[in-house]
């Protein structure tokens, strides 16, 4: 299996943690849009961080993972869906610079936005945006996507995290740990909580022997036996992530309404047609006369549209 979420737990269940490895839905997304080597990087480390996200979660939802950028990179955007099904892209201009305050935090304006969109809104679940500065708490521009998360991680969450990212032209991984809440600081769980701290920091002594070379070259069952082969991690059954764009002609569709008839009039008469490029995977939907007439018609019998192309 080249594409692997792992969820486990490590020794007395004091610590969790989150291990994926993109390889075919990274060479999916590469085919299918290309950008610049740095950008295209740090976009890998995004999708595996948006899996390794939704993997922490007990959340039926999508997540969606943005760096808004005030640099050369203006948007990168990676999301993925409750089935672990994952897409991204990016805006940015050519450049040569490499860290993540360059490519984004150029003048301190740079932010990092997560979205919870919950797939249905009738079950107590709430969307939740999240935002967090691509600098620390002295104002100093983190260059490292993982840092970036870590900070939002300890904000939202109030939960110790560590996490290490990785992408490069065949795989994108990443590898997260996280400390298990407090029992509830009584006298009685003090010690617990004591040994839930040693536990965790013990874990990050021993993820923080590993480097991005390796963690990039190594499957996720080994990369545990390696790690935390004293910790006899408990490792539940395997998630299967997977390229998915939830674009469509529908969605196409509903936007062009949204813009309005006269706007689409407008280009229709300029251009003959309406194309409309998908930025996730390259998608295109071509609108004629007969299809804006149906837009603005719903008398009209319309045909089912065609499979989205994968």
């Amino acid at each position: 299996m080249t594409d692997t979420l792992l969820k486990f737990m490590l020794g007395a269940g004091h610590v969790r943690g989150v291990v994926v490895r993109l390889e075919s839905v990274w060479r999916e997304m590469r085919k299918r849009r290309q950008h610049d080597a740095l950008v295209q990087n740090l976009l890998g480390e995004m999708t595996a961080a948006a899996a390794l996200l939704a993997g922490s979660l007990k959340f039926d939802g999508s997540l969606v993972l943005q760096i808004q950028g005030d640099g050369p990179l203006r948007l990168a955007v990676a999301e993925c869906q409750p089935d672990f099904g994952l897409r991204a892209t990016a805006k940015a201009e050519v450049h040569g610079v490499g860290s993540l305050s360059e490519l984004a935090n150029a003048h301190g304006m740079g932010r990092c936005v997560i979205t919870l969109d919950p797939r249905t809104k009738d079950q107590g679940q709430q969307p939740y945006q999240g935002i967090v500065a691509l600098a620390d708490a002295d104002g100093q521009s983190l260059s490292d996507l993982g840092a970036v998360l870590q900070q939002y991680l300890a904000q939202s969450e109030q939960i110790p995290s560590w996490l290490m990212l990785a992408a490069g032209e065949q795989a994108a991984c990443g590898l997260l740990l996280q400390r298990m809440p407090d029992s509830g600081g009584t006298a009685g769980t003090a010690g617990r909580d004591a040994e839930a701290d040693e536990d965790f920091s013990r874990a990050v002594h021993l993820a923080s022997t590993l480097g991005r070379d390796e963690l990039l070259q190594s499957q996720p069952e080994d990369l545990l036996r390696k790690l935390f082969w004293q910790e006899a991690p408990r490792v539940f059954s395997p998630q299967s992530p997977h390229f998915h764009c939830t674009c469509g002609k529908k969605r196409v569709a509903d936007m062009l309404r949204m813009l309005g008839q006269d706007e689409v009039e407008s280009v229709l008469k300029e251009q003959g047609e309406v194309d409309v490029t998908c930025e996730f995977c390259g998608a295109r939907y071509a609108f004629d006369l007969v299809d804006a007439a149906r837009l603005f018609r719903p008398d009209v019998n319309q045909p089912p549209a065609p499979p989205h192309p994968q």
